[in-house]
């Protein structure tokens, strides 16, 4: 490490690059061992020893078994459309209720508060049964709509975007006011733009988290045509008496929207130049 202002040599900065290439090998290696797993061919032991990382003949017919003897189009819709719902419904919900808790001034703000916080530490199992006795009572239950709606807003995201809003100088929400702009014409011009990247950073957070679950939906839904990715993934170990090269193929294509997705937004993640439009 630099000391006393002092830059660190050529040598310390290849040592500190070649440890962080390392790790980060470490990091993908579980990722490469399933996507060779996945294109082994039939015929070439997947538990060979000594293991060998690259596949002798690499082949795709674990995907193409995958798409032919499951609806694996149905799961990735299903998946996408309770993913794109919950992540939209958060950045929607969650910044209307973070704003009134960041700005407005109001008895008990900080009880509200309080209590959304404490909201984080309670697990799911604990509200799992009433949840589930919910959605059986509204007439949800086996439908996606049960899947969107406890996932439409968290408290980790409401926490988030009100500590964002927070940074937000106050002289620019005066100066809307003074243009005649209202608290909601606030929120959408101001406070929304300021706070894109804590924005983008829930957006991924719901929609890996949302994309993954599995306890939930194993519990509300029973129908194969409204399963989820992670549900149909879970048919091929009774299906085809676990064919690791499918399970291992089901999971590269469960991993990649989240790979696109993260590599589409992450360049979005920037700090905000909020603090540049007012001069001091």
């Amino acid at each position: 490490m630099a000391t006393n202002g002092v830059r660190p040599s050529g040598f310390v900065m290849a040592i500190q690059l070649m440890g962080l290439l390392l790790i980060a090998l470490m990091m993908l290696l579980p990722l490469i061992w399933l996507l060779s797993t996945s294109l082994k061919g039939s015929n070439e032991n997947i538990f060979a020893s000594p293991p060998t990382l690259l596949p002798a003949q690499p082949s795709l017919q674990a995907y193409q078994r995958l798409f032919a003897a499951n609806p694996m189009a149905t799961y990735l819709l299903n998946s996408t459309i309770v993913s794109g719902l919950a992540v939209l419904a958060n950045l929607l919900f969650c910044s209307l209720a973070a704003y009134p808790l960041a700005r407005l001034r109001f008895a008990g703000r900080g009880l509200v508060l309080a209590l959304v916080v404490t909201t984080i530490l309670i697990p799911f199992q604990v509200v799992m049964i009433p949840l589930y006795l919910l959605m059986v009572q509204i007439g949800l239950r086996n439908s996606l709509w049960a899947l969107i709606l406890p996932q439409a807003a968290t408290a980790f995201g409401i926490f988030l975007l009100r500590q964002s809003f927070l940074t937000v100088p106050v002289e620019l929400e005066e100066a809307a006011r003074i243009d005649g702009c209202s608290p909601i014409g606030e929120w959408w011009n101001i406070m929304l733009p300021a706070a894109r990247a804590d924005l983008i950073t829930l957006a991924m957070f719901v929609f890996i988290g949302t994309w993954g679950d599995f306890l939930w939906p194993l519990i509300i839904i029973d129908d194969p045509d409204l399963y989820t990715l992670p549900l149909g993934l879970q048919q091929l170990s009774s299906s085809f008496s676990l064919d690791w090269r499918l399970v291992a193929a089901g999971a590269i294509v469960s991993i990649i929207p989240v790979l696109f997705v993260f590599i589409l937004l992450q360049r979005y993640i920037l700090p905000s130049a909020t603090a540049d439009a007012v001069k001091g």
